[in-house]
């Protein structure tokens, strides 16, 4: 299961960072070339965040819709 988010500024990574840090389990993101752990801010930027990227959460069905919903103001179809 994955979703793809859109960040737009370092506040938004901040934000997305946060999301993910109140979760249990890993929450990667990717750009389809690299991953990196979602709860970490600085590997964030290792990433072209101006391109959409993709979290990949290792969690149940539930947990993955809770953290798509707290994530909604960034994800895009």
């Amino acid at each position: 299961m994955e979703f793809r988010i859109q960040l737009r500024s370092a506040q938004d990574v901040q934000d997305f960072v946060s999301i993910a840090t109140r979760r249990a389990f890993p929450v990667m993101v990717s750009n389809h070339q690299h991953q990196v752990n979602g709860k970490n801010f600085m590997e964030m930027f290792s990433l072209d965040v101006s391109q959409p990227l993709w979290v990949c959460p290792e969690c149940s069905e539930e947990e993955y819709h809770l953290l798509k919903w707290d994530s909604g103001r960034f994800t895009i179809d």
